[in-house]
């Protein structure tokens, strides 16, 4: 079984960056997709931004420019760091697997961490 764990969130100014790290145990592999979400309160799940096994990457409109994802296939982690970040970046945070080597949809995701808070004050 796939676990995935969450870490790096916290409360920042506006302006500021937070790096988030999501270190996985289990049946994981370099060649498959890893994803970060975020869900803010009232609002569904939304994808932030993948990584695919070859190292592509794919960001959604609003964070392109200011999140970086990158992976760490030796120690079996992927981060997120987030520059200039917004008070709508608030959000809880949520690190995914898939067993796809390319994944853009939260459905092809099937293992998910818990989450973690980012909070970007005005």
């Amino acid at each position: 079984q796939v676990q995935l764990v969450e870490s790096g969130g916290g409360l920042v100014q506006y302006g500021g960056s937070l790096r988030l790290s999501c270190a996985a145990s289990g049946p994981t592999y370099s060649s498959n997709a890893r994803g970060w979400f975020r869900q803010a309160p009232g609002r569904e799940r939304e994808l932030v931004a993948t990584i695919g096994w070859d190292g592509n990457t794919y960001y959604t409109n609003s964070v392109k420019g200011r999140f970086t994802i990158s992976r760490d296939n030796a120690k079996n982690t992927v981060y997120l760091q987030m520059n200039s970040l917004k008070p709508e970046d608030t959000a809880v945070y949520f690190c995914a697997a898939s067993t796809l080597g390319k994944a853009t949809l939260r459905y092809h995701y099937e293992y998910w961490g818990r989450g973690t808070q980012v909070t970007v004050s005005p």
